[in-house]
């Protein structure tokens, strides 16, 4: 309830920003509809917490009609490229933090200022930092979880596993028992994972003391997955992988969502998160016009949230924090999605 709680208060605050003068104040709205994006794990999971969003809203600016699109998360991308190019962006977008940084590198967003948001003193370094490029916000975190394995009890007994492991050997060792009692199933993976299912991996990479990039000192970033370290983590997770997986190569971890194989048997355990993070940011549209003549002022985006995190299994090898947020396209050219505003042209 608490979680739902806070994604409608950041879900408010973010359209209250929409609709506010270019001042900065949410007193007088200058819009007539706000066109949110977000995500069909709302639509599913917290329907409420959207509800109760919109009405907060509402009350604060009667006569500002909202216009909640979902969207999936497959093809948010592309129909987000194609509305930059028509000039036609939402007021408010929700993207993942893996998904934001070009978006803000090409000028998508508006900028916003953190003190502006009641909460900022207790976000989460790690989701503000995918939020900011060159040293300002751009969008604010929505929700968060964090990575873990879960496992079925009834196959660890069979396979006379009687204790989680607390080491990556003896990670392994489990792995092979459940493969020796469940592997004549050419569809049983005593760790399921899908080939493009890059998240688990990149867990790797950090825990063996490497990683995907690193900021230079001219604030350029440098690609380091060639680096030894994660050369050698890699190397290990694929090992780890075609000894335990039979999941699909081509694959990701939506295709299928790995609680179907879990619910059928087909796996002793599986990398999920619970819970995804997201951000929000939003920008300010400008009265809408007739579609003929429908014209964007950029704006600043607002939100207010409190990243929650859950604790990782002790059966996982590894943990890695994920998030999503909300922003909003600015014109220019995307925390679980980003609300963003596109520019007047």
């Amino acid at each position: 309830m608490k979680f739902r709680i806070i994604a409608a208060v950041a879900l408010a605050a973010a359209l209250a920003t929409v609709a506010s003068t270019a001042t900065g104040s949410i007193k007088r709205a200058t819009a007539q509809s706000v066109t949110v994006w977000v995500m069909t794990d709302a639509q599913n999971g917290w329907p409420g917490a959207i509800a109760a969003a919109n009405a907060q809203f509402q009350q604060q600016h009667p006569g500002v009609n909202i216009n909640i699109q979902y969207q999936t998360w497959d093809t948010v991308l592309q129909k987000f490229d194609a509305a930059l190019a028509a000039n036609d962006a939402p007021d408010v977008i929700e993207l993942g933090n893996t998904q934001t940084a070009k978006y803000m590198a090409a000028g998508a967003f508006s900028s916003l200022k953190a003190k502006t948001f009641p909460n900022s003193s207790t976000w989460l370094s790690g989701l503000k930092s995918s939020c900011t490029y060159r040293g300002k916000l751009y969008c604010v975190p929505y929700y968060a979880g964090a990575r873990a394995v879960i496992y079925r009890k009834d196959m660890y007994r069979q396979a006379g596993i009687k204790k989680l492991p607390t080491s990556y050997a003896q990670w392994l060792t489990d792995g092979k028992k459940l493969m020796k009692k469940f592997g004549k199933n050419p569809n049983f993976s005593a760790f399921y994972e899908p080939g493009q299912n890059w998240y688990v991996a990149t867990t790797f990479v950090e825990d063996y003391g490497g990683h995907l990039a690193v900021q230079q000192k001219n604030g350029k970033w440098k690609g380091t997955i060639d680096s030894p370290q994660a050369v050698k983590a890699l190397t290990i997770f694929k090992s780890m992988v075609r000894k335990l997986s039979r999941a699909s190569k081509t694959q990701d971890e939506a295709h299928p969502f790995p609680s179907i194989p879990f619910a059928k048997g087909r796996m002793g355990r599986s990398s999920a998160t619970a819970g995804n993070g997201r951000t929000c940011s939003t920008r300010r549209a400008a009265p809408r016009r007739s579609p003929s003549r429908r014209r964007w002022a950029r704006t600043r985006c607002r939100a207010t949230s409190r990243a929650s995190t859950c604790r990782r299994s002790s059966a996982a090898p590894t943990s890695a924090s994920r998030s999503r947020r909300t922003t909003r396209p600015s014109g220019r050219t995307g925390s679980r999605p980003s609300p963003a505003r596109s520019p007047r042209p």
